[in-house]
């Protein structure tokens, strides 16, 4: 095994591509997009893509992938409780963040190298050439945990025989100070080097106000360091070797997540009282070595990652006076007042350690048949740490939290829940697709791959006892579950070119999602109910068909591109509720059905003025019955059957049938995080004003209504739509390296909710999260 080695794309050529050589323009100048593991311009692709451009990022702010929202056809980017990022494409993704072993169903790679851990798309984008999205399941090159989709992040690469740099200082609004700096070094004339870091802050876009020793807790806030080298060798004109490493940090108090019960009205203003806090530290090493060998490129690629994250924050989002009024909510309407005072998830801290190993084969692109061939090797090990306090006094618990490596808890008549779980995945696959051109305007391409994931892990949790915060707590069952799965995966699709600009596909593709462990499973076990949350959950599987159309006309000044689809989606894995309190876990939704259309139109208007458009509809829904049970309605039940949380464990049997009776049907609910309308229409003009070069750019994004989680519940699960406006303007004085950019985003500051949900541990309250409000940012830049 190669070590530190990994994937950076490469073309199937002697003539390695400079991949990081993509600009935006005018439409003659080609997007080649590198997740299909063989270039391919972004109009020959036969398959659903989008590509963001370096500069595209730069000017909406756009720095991490949440920003991607509104950007791209279909994506959506919502956050769950803590602030992971949750990213759906046709309204398939990860539902269930909150589960160790879970794999998110929109792969995300950096320079095609597989990240493991869904807590690291967190981080920022690190030295972009550009963002590809490859939308559908992609079942032959990329396998498992593509059932939605793909976004690889394309870096810059280091300049052979030529030095560089490039430099900025930003300044805006809520203190905030970026700076970057990029430099290509040469050595000789087949060795280059290129370093990049960036710091990056602001203040927080919101406070908490009731925070002890703190008039204003700022929540929202950004500090983070992130830096990248990169090694690019190559020796003779058939060997490229490419080393690099990312390094990103953030420490941070949060994001703001806002109880919809918060009497403030003010969307940043959240009152709760305690702090909260967001450690995220991510370490890749990668790179990969390819030679080509004339017929084909054979490329051995090698990634090793690393990734540390602690967060806290106020699990009822109140303060204490606020939430002992309003403990237990049925919709709009309380049930139960006066006994808790505070809930708080004082530590969740997860740590990931992974290993990947790829070889494959690509052939050189001549010839009627072009294919590749290839093999994965994938090894994880997660671990996983929480514990969650709640009281009665007005003693907030502050005192050093106990080691996740013991259970010896100073603070332990405060406590609720506490989870200490292991898991290890070993996964495999192989894989073969290839295109054959019948003719010089009709092409066949069939792909197939093998996967086959290993699961093991242990758990053990503690709960409170049955007087509160007096007695010892009540140990949960320790489990120790497997799971081993194998499944066949791949692609069928016919593809017509009646002209050089213009092309019809059809195609069908199959996606794979491995299953997974729960760490709580007790009412399965306990009591054998079919319907409680079981020690394994199974693996998702779509079946994707889909229809489009990519065009040039108007000697090139209109791109158009359309699409149609319709997914058969079975055993979708969702956040379920258990019959015994704390007890949920994943489970699977039997099927369901999603359809929908989308369409991405630029049109050049003049040699310096574009629009560019895009524009998404889509649709779906659960089709066959699953009982599930919301959170929130098994909390009722339970209270409302006299066994409130206090007396849950001295009446457990009796207290899981009354939760066990709040189950639901949701057979006819829509699928969450599908907003029936998105899109986006920007307008941009790049050309000469005076003796420099102007850009500016200004576009409009909407996106739609949606369910939050499969239950539909009215009142917690609607998030509403918003639309922002974003402008942006650059000045380049001819022959100058310095140029200086100015900009705001989110123009009408737009208080658009992100995501609407439920907590679904503890103090099942609902909570807002918002977008970034107005932000003005100005800079100055040079490149060289």
């Amino acid at each position: 095994m190669l070590a530190g080695v990994a994937l950076a794309v490469l073309a199937p050529s002697s003539a390695w591509a400079e991949e990081a050589a993509v600009e935006s323009g005018e439409y003659e100048n080609e997007i080649v997009i590198t997740a299909t593991k063989l270039n391919t311009s972004l109009q020959d692709a036969s398959l659903s893509a989008t590509a963001v451009t370096a500069d595209t990022l730069k000017q909406n702010n756009i720095t991490d992938v949440t920003g991607l929202n509104g950007s791209v056809p279909s994506l959506v980017v919502a956050k769950s409780g803590g602030g992971e990022r949750m990213v759906t494409i046709r309204g398939i993704g990860s539902e269930t963040p909150e589960n160790l072993n879970s794999q998110p169903g929109v792969s995300y790679h950096i320079d095609g190298v597989y990240i493991f851990n869904s807590i690291a798309a967190n981080a920022a984008f690190v030295d972009v050439g550009q963002v590809e999205v490859l939308r559908g399941p992609q079942g032959t090159t990329f396998g498992q945990g593509s059932t939605g989709g793909t976004i690889n992040v394309v870096s810059r690469e280091p300049l052979l025989g030529k030095f560089g740099m490039n430099g900025e200082v930003g300044l805006g609004n809520y203190n905030l100070m970026n700076a970057e700096l990029g430099m290509d070094v040469p050595v000789g004339e087949t060795l280059a080097f290129r370093v990049y870091g960036n710091r990056r802050k602001h203040d927080g876009y919101a406070y908490a106000t009731d925070v002890e020793g703190y008039d204003k807790y700022e929540l929202d806030d950004e500090d983070s360091t992130s830096w990248k080298a990169m090694m690019r060798w190559e020796p003779t004109d058939n060997l490229k070797v490419t080393l690099a490493t990312i390094q990103y940090d953030s420490d941070t108090h949060g994001p703001a997540q806002k109880n919809v019960l918060d009497p403030s009205e003010d969307p940043r203003i959240v009152t709760q009282d305690y702090p909260g806090r967001s450690v995220v530290n991510t370490d890749l090493y990668y790179g990969t070595i390819a030679l080509d060998l004339d017929f084909a490129t054979l490329k051995s690629i090698t990634s090793y990652q690393k990734l540390h994250s602690e967060q806290s924050w106020d699990g009822d989002g109140l303060n204490a006076d606020l939430f002992s009024d309003v403990t237990y909510w049925v919709g709009a309407n309380p049930w139960e007042t006066g006994y808790f005072n505070y809930d708080h998830v004082a530590l969740w801290e997860s740590n990931n350690e992974s290993w990947t190993q790829e070889v494959n084969l690509a052939s050189n692109g001549e010839g009627a048949f072009n294919w590749i061939v290839g093999g994965v090797y994938l090894w994880s090990k997660n671990d996983q740490y929480i514990v969650e306090y709640r009281g009665a006094d007005d003693v907030l618990v502050r005192d050093p939290l106990p080691s996740s490596a013991s259970w010896d808890d100073p603070n332990v008549q405060y406590l609720t829940y506490a989870s200490l779980q292991s898991a290890t995945r070993k996964a495999w696959a192989a894989y073969f697709q290839g295109t054959y051109d019948v003719t010089d305007k009709f092409s066949v391409t069939a792909g197939i791959r093998y996967n086959h994931d290993e699961y093991s892990g242990t758990s053990d949790s503690i709960s409170g006892g049955e007087t509160p915060y007096t007695s010892g707590p009540y140990i949960q069952p320790s489990v120790s579950p497997g799971l081993s799965t194998n499944e066949w995966t791949g692609k069928f699709a016919l593809e017509y070119k009646w002209t050089p600009e213009n092309m019809v596909y059809a195609s069908y593709t199959r996606g794979f999602k491995p299953g997974g462990l729960n760490g709580n499973s007790t009412s399965y076990v306990n009591f054998g109910w079919e319907t409680g949350i079981k020690p394994t959950y199974q693996p998702e599987i779509v079946d994707s068909f889909e229809i489009g159309t990519k065009n040039r006309f108007f000697d090139n000044a209109l791109q158009l591109n359309l699409s149609g689809f319709y997914y058969k989606y079975k055993n979708m894995q969702f956040l379920d509720e258990d019959a015994i309190l704390y007890g949920e876990g994943t489970a699977n939704a039997p099927s369901a059905k999603i359809y929908g259309l989308e369409l991405e139109a630029n049109y050049r208007i003049t040699d310096s003025l574009r629009l560019e458009t895009s524009l998404s509809q889509l649709n779906g829904e659960f089709d066959e019955d699953y009982y599930a049970l919301d959170p929130v309605d098994a909390l009722a039940a339970q209270n409302a059957a006299g066994y409130p949380d206090w007396l849950f464990w001295s009446n457990y049997y009796a207290a899981s049938l009354a939760r066990e009776g709040a189950r639901s049907n949701i057979n006819g609910n829509k699928v969450p995080k599908l907003p029936k309308w998105q899109g986006s229409a920007a307008l941009v003009y790049d050309g000469k004003v005076g003796p420099g070069n102007l850009t500016a750019r200004v576009q409009y994004q909407y996106r739609g209504e949606f369910f939050y989680r499969v239950f539909n519940n009215e009142f917690y699960d609607t998030t509403p739509a918003y639309s922002v406006v974003n402008l942006f303007v650059r000045y380049e004085p001819e022959g100058s390296p310095v140029y200086v950019t100015a900009s705001v985003s989110n123009l009408f500051d737009e208080a658009g909710v992100n995501s609407r949900f439920s907590d679904p541990y503890g103090s099942s309250q609902g909570f807002e999260t918002y977008i970034a409000p107005r932000q003005a940012i100005f800079s100055v830049g040079f490149k060289f």
